[in-house]
């Protein structure tokens, strides 16, 4: 799966269908609630929530959403599609829910699965991708979190395949849901379409883990001692959160137009050697791309010490297993190491940074993460950092580094042949996010930035030293970066027949 914008899609045209969620009653209709089902939402859930309500009347309205596409083969069956797409709605409560907020507290109320149904409509065909696209990316960006439905869905349709899209809001999922999504429709799709019933994993519910976690954490205090990670954390970066190290050229209290790019770093075989390089330093990849990027901050006039904020999986957490769940199963956890000094592998610049000991450093560091991250990061924002908290973005850019080997998730093995697409967009922002992400094809980096002339500038240069410092991992310090192919669906079809 590749994380890349939606504008670099390359959708071919076709006869698009789409699928609205239908009720039997009103959402807001008691009788069509399941029994019991009202739970508080997520920290994540209503720290967006309440974001969304502040700013709807401004300019400077926070909107995201989530979207995925793949290649189904074939002459589309489209009772069969439109019966998986449903049994999706059915299985996941976090996509048949609603949000209100009472005396305070956001509340989050599922439908009732039965109540659910949908239904079918044919937009029209598109005779060019450009259009085509054009009628995609406005649809998308009219995901409101502040309207039910909280999510959309069709396809597009043609006489040899079709290429299936969904796009959520992000309150009811992360990007570790696309995968899950991908897989799940896929998997049921062509067991009707071969006459057999579907067998799919159990899935627990995000409304189950959102209400649990805030149960469990509403009486956390700031001198409660699990917040002391992030106390330390404070005390070295000097503030709750890290700053990111160079200038992007954006003044206080406002938020800009965002960037959306999706750059290759390293092909296949490079990866699998800078794997082994990782290995030989005692890490992983994650490791190796986390110490690169401090590395090549460092080199371009950074500090000797790193320090980031870090988005990490919660889908290991707690009885049940979530590894099959849609839903907003992400923590966020500030990471700080040194840049490693001249070492074992080598001289690499006039900094002299040693890859090995940098290696060393973010994995003791990640493994100390790992202790703590059971804190809501919310929670912490709200009890460490309260005056920060009332805004409704981040107080400034911060030092953003995310990571997925999308290999490794369910129907990873498949992904060469769905051709799986993740788009992350957002309106606005105030800095620099990096979503560093594993497949097939080798290693990407999907970045959002604000569009200022220093943000080009920087995100280029820092762009160039990483790839450098990954290529010296890798063992490959006096090579050329090689671009990577990105497969079309065109060719992932041709490959699929």
């Amino acid at each position: 799966m590749l994380q890349i914008p939606f504008s670099d899609a390359t959708i071919a045209p076709g006869t698009v269908i789409s699928w609205s969620l239908l009720t039997k009653q009103s959402p807001h209709d008691g009788e069509n609630l399941e029994p019991a089902s009202a739970k508080s939402a997520s920290f994540n859930q209503d720290k967006h929530h309440s974001s969304s309500e502040a700013t709807r009347s401004t300019n400077d309205g926070i909107a995201s959403s989530i979207a995925v596409t793949f290649e189904i083969t074939g002459r589309l069956d489209t009772a069969a599609l439109e019966s998986a797409l449903l049994l999706l709605v059915r299985r996941h409560e976090v996509l048949r829910c609603e949000f209100q907020r009472l005396a305070g507290d956001l509340s989050c109320t599922a439908l009732a699965p039965e109540s659910i149904s949908l239904e079918a409509e044919e937009v029209g065909h598109f005779h060019s991708g450009e259009d085509l696209h054009t009628h995609l990316d406005k649809t998308f960006k009219s995901v409101d979190t502040l309207s039910w439905p909280l999510f959309l869905m069709g396809a597009v349709v043609r006489k040899t395949s079709s290429t299936v899209y969904l796009c959520f809001d992000h309150i009811v999922c992360d990007g570790l849901s696309m995968p899950v999504v991908a897989n799940e429709l896929q998997t049921v799709y062509a067991a009707l379409t071969t006459c057999r019933s579907p067998e799919l994993p159990f899935a627990g519910s995000y409304l189950t883990f959102g209400d649990d976690q805030r149960r469990r954490y509403a009486s956390l205090r700031p001198d409660d001692g699990r917040l002391a990670y992030w106390k330390d954390f404070i005390r070295g970066n000097d503030g709750f959160f890290p700053r990111f190290p160079f200038d992007l050229g954006v003044t206080k209290d406002t938020l800009y137009p965002l960037v959306n790019r999706s750059l290759p770093l390293l092909d296949a075989d490079r990866t699998a050697d800078l794997a082994a390089g990782a290995r030989a330093a005692g890490g992983s990849v994650f490791t190796a791309v986390l110490a690169a990027a401090a590395t090549a901050q460092h080199r371009f006039g950074g500090p000797g010490v790193y320090r980031g904020l870090l988005p990490v999986s919660e889908r290991t957490e707690g009885p049940a297993p979530w590894q099959h769940s849609i839903g907003w199963f992400v923590n966020t956890m500030p990471i700080e190491f040194q840049v490693g000094e001249m070492g074992t592998m080598g001289s690499v610049d006039g900094g002299g940074a040693d890859h090995a000991a940098t290696i060393a450093r973010a994995r003791a560091a990640y493994g100390e993460l790992q202790r703590h991250v059971g804190i809501p990061f919310v929670r912490a924002w709200e009890l460490l950092d309260p005056e920060s908290f009332s805004r409704h973005q981040w107080p400034f850019p911060v030092n953003f580094f995310s990571y997925i080997d999308f290999r490794r998730t369910p129907g990873g093995d498949q992904h060469p042949l769905w051709n799986p697409m993740l788009h992350v967009w957002a309106a606005r922002g105030n800095g620099i996010s990096h979503w560093f992400h594993r497949t097939a094809t080798g290693l990407h980096v999907n970045l959002l930035h604000v569009d200022t002339p220093q943000a080009h500038d920087i995100s280029d240069a820092l762009h160039h030293e990483l790839v450098q410092v990954l290529l010296e991992i890798a063992g490959h310090r006096n090579t050329v970066p090689r671009s990577i192919p990105r497969p079309s669906r065109e060719t992932a079809a041709a490959v699929m027949t």
